[in-house]
């Protein structure tokens, strides 16, 4: 990519590496130096909060803010009803009205944390798409969008194509879905002059759609931008760990499970996921990005100071990494580790080493933790643990217990007070 833009923001995310591809990256440009754009990514409420997987959106929609421009959170309250069939191979459970309000509320309050909501120019607006989706009438839907709709280029986009080659079901409900989130932008164009649609590369489908449908409808010159599908040096899938989705609510992961996520980052990805998940400047990513040896565990340490505090706050950090310099260096336990509390009806007449391994989180089945307790990888107040079966009673766990999933990962195990 050679081209040079006018636009703060586009010359941001460019050099930030957040730019896998764009519809008309002059166009796009022009219309970002002249006045304000207001862009949107559209998120579906399909749990009380978003991960780590979302978390490269949430930033283009930060740095669109940074930048001069006004960044709308479009929640899904209406397609969250029929489910995206985008990465999937089974049709998701549908939702009651009150559960996807209920995550709708949620994931505001990990929104509030990244942009500022209000009624100025630039502020952020978030708007529920259930306001033009729960009130279309069939008939007129179908005779004046759906017409505008080839089935033989419906049944090309990757969603539904992967699905059908591997003779998988793909509901007519579905089906649906591609049609409504390329109207979402039709109508967000015709109501709030949204002229940027912003998503995954998975999503370049759907973005086109809406480009294609605004066109035709309105007659309006609207753009698409996609971010790169993120995975680790490993493959991984950004936001999943052994101990499940790094949320980013405090209440489903503690700040401190947060930091040490990212302290935890493989040494090929600290100098990209600096400059994605953080503001500080390019030279200092780089810079710290180029550290080897034991010197990377101090850019990974900036990396996890600096996410946990634009979600949880500097407070949050500055705690988290103290427990872990606690933990790691001094041998202590860290107040602010992640915490099982226990009734004493729970413990009954005794509960096994595996079952406080998979119950704090540190295993994700009672398999998982036995293999890593036979295996050596687990202490017991920093003392090697080496049978899953060991039996704990009420008395046992009286004092404070602490869990160790090799050397990075960390619970704590007490009595409910």
């Amino acid at each position: 990519m050679t081209y040079h833009p006018k636009s703060d923001f586009i010359a941001t995310l460019m050099a930030r590496g957040f730019v896998a591809d764009c519809t008309d990256y002059q166009g796009l440009d022009e219309a970002l130096a002249k006045g304000i754009v207001p862009a949107y990514i559209g998120f579906d409420a399909t749990a009380s909060s978003l991960h780590v997987g979302s978390l490269i959106q949430i930033m283009l929609l930060r740095w669109l803010q940074k930048t001069g421009h006004k960044p709308i959170t479009l929640m899904g309250g209406g397609t969250t009803k029929v489910g995206d069939p985008s990465g999937r191979d089974t049709e998701r459970s549908l939702m009651t009205p009150e559960k996807i309000d209920a995550n709708i509320a949620g994931i505001r309050k990990v929104f509030a944390t990244y942009l500022t909501y209000g009624d100025g120019p630039t502020d952020a607006l978030m708007i529920n798409n259930a306001e033009w989706l729960d009130d279309l009438n069939y008939l007129d839907f179908l005779r004046d969008i759906g017409r505008h709709f080839s089935i033989n280029r419906m049944l090309s986009f990757e969603s539904v194509k992967s699905r059908l080659d591997r003779e998988q079901s793909l509901s007519f409900l579905e089906f649906n879905y591609m049609i409504l989130q390329a109207y979402d932008f039709l109508e967000l164009n015709r109501r709030y002059g949204c002229l940027l649609q912003m998503g995954g590369s998975d999503q370049w489908g759907n973005i086109v759609n809406g480009i294609d449908l605004t066109r035709r409808v309105l007659d309006h010159e609207i753009y698409g931008l996609t971010s790169p599908l993120l995975t680790t040096a490993d493959g991984r899938k950004m936001g999943k760990s052994a101990g499940g989705a790094i949320w980013l609510d405090g209440d489903l992961l503690s700040p401190y499970e947060f930091w040490q996520y990212w302290r935890n980052t493989m040494d090929a990805d600290v100098g990209r996921f600096l400059k994605l998940f953080t503001e500080l400047p390019l030279e200092e990513c780089d810079r710290l990005g180029a550290l080897a040896g034991s010197e990377v565990n101090e850019a990974k340490i900036v990396l996890a100071n600096e996410v946990t505090t634009l979600l949880h706050g500097k407070d949050a950090a500055e705690a988290a990494e103290a427990t872990a310099r606690e933990v790691f260096e001094r041998g202590g336990t860290g107040e602010d580790l992640p915490t099982l509390a226990l009734q004493p009806s729970d413990v009954g007449d005794g509960i096994s080493a595996a079952q406080l391994f998979v119950r704090s989180g540190l295993a994700s089945s009672g398999k998982e933790a036995k293999r890593l307790i036979e295996g050596g990888g687990a202490r017991l107040d920093d003392a090697p643990l080496t049978d899953p079966g060991r039996m704990f009673v009420v008395s046992d766990i009286a004092s404070p217990l602490k869990l160790s999933a090799g050397r990075k990962r960390h619970a704590l195990v007490r009595l409910e007070e």
